[in-house]
């Protein structure tokens, strides 16, 4: 791959077409269907388990550090309860299936056996090979597990690796920001481009009080107005969380380089859109609404 500098922000463009393709999976039937099977029905349950399989038969307290902004209460309501209903290992294998049937879905039997699919996956996967395990716990158990040898799973894999390792220096940063788990998404979705907070509230265990008490303490640091938007301060702050972000996550891009970077963004950003084309995503998922 080329040697010349990235441009601004192609690492995090690259994340962004990445994460959304392998987001399609937790709005997917086929999850639901493939864990329910096991015996998990709950979505909330069902997400936990997904997202911390990899970690093995971990406690809520576990869960609750790692995912960072749910409410301890809903993470202990159904963890470590959904592993009396299925292994680890066993959530894993569905997991998997629920990705492949997903993607052939969402995409079509053509995509998945195209060779763009497949060079998309031996790019990513080049990418992962930049990751550090370092202070990553949720990157550092998904690095264990085996690459799928079908390219389409194989992308969603090195997708999961991307972005776990984005997301757990993630945290850092808003560790670093003095941001607590409800009060980096108030300030997120703040931007337009997080969750509408009737999804936070839905799936976060939040509650109104717990919302309004954040948007609050956000005031008194003057990173909202009274309408709830982000003054200037607090557009500033998002900004230099989504720099230091970019800069603890320079290496795999970095090892992909500026050509591969740019090619593996195009593939993926092509399947994300016909993902989301094919109504991979809920309408009001995202917003200040």
């Amino acid at each position: 791959m080329t040697t010349a500098a990235l441009e601004p922000h192609a690492g995090r463009r690259c994340h962004n077409a990445l994460n959304t393709l392998h987001s399609t999976l937790y709005f997917s039937p086929d999850l639901a269907r493939e864990l329910g099977a096991l015996g998990i029905t709950d979505p909330r349950a069902v997400n936990f388990a997904v997202r911390a399989a990899a970690l093995g038969p971990v406690g809520a307290g576990t869960v609750t550090a790692a995912f960072y902004n749910y409410k301890h209460e809903l993470v202990a309501r159904h963890v470590p309860a959904v592993w009396r209903s299925a292994a680890p290992e066993q959530v894993l294998a569905a997991r998997l299936r629920a990705v492949d049937a997903t993607l052939r879905r969402l995409l079509g039997e053509e995509a998945v056996a195209c060779e763009e699919m497949a060079e998309a996956a031996r790019l990513a996967l080049r990418a992962a090979e930049g990751c550090a395990r370092s202070a990553r716990p949720l990157y550092s158990a998904h690095a264990d597990l085996p690459v799928p040898e079908e390219p389409h799973l194989a992308l969603w894999h090195a997708a999961t690796l991307l972005r776990e390792h984005r997301g757990d220096g993630h945290l850092a940063v808003l560790m670093g920001a003095e941001l607590d788990g409800l009060e980096a998404v108030v300030t997120h979705t703040a931007t337009g481009k997080g969750l509408a907070p009737k999804w936070v509230l839905t799936t976060r265990g939040w509650t109104r009080e717990d919302w309004d008490a954040a948007v609050a303490r956000l005031r008194e640091r003057g990173l909202l107005d009274g309408a709830g938007e982000l003054t200037e301060r607090g557009v500033a702050l998002r900004e230099e969380i989504e720099r230091e972000t970019d800069r603890l996550d320079a290496a795999p891009y970095a090892r992909l380089g500026a050509d591969g970077v740019a090619r593996l963004t195009g593939i993926a950003a092509g399947f994300a859109r016909t993902a989301a084309g094919a109504g991979a995503f809920p309408a009001d998922l995202r917003g200040k609404g």
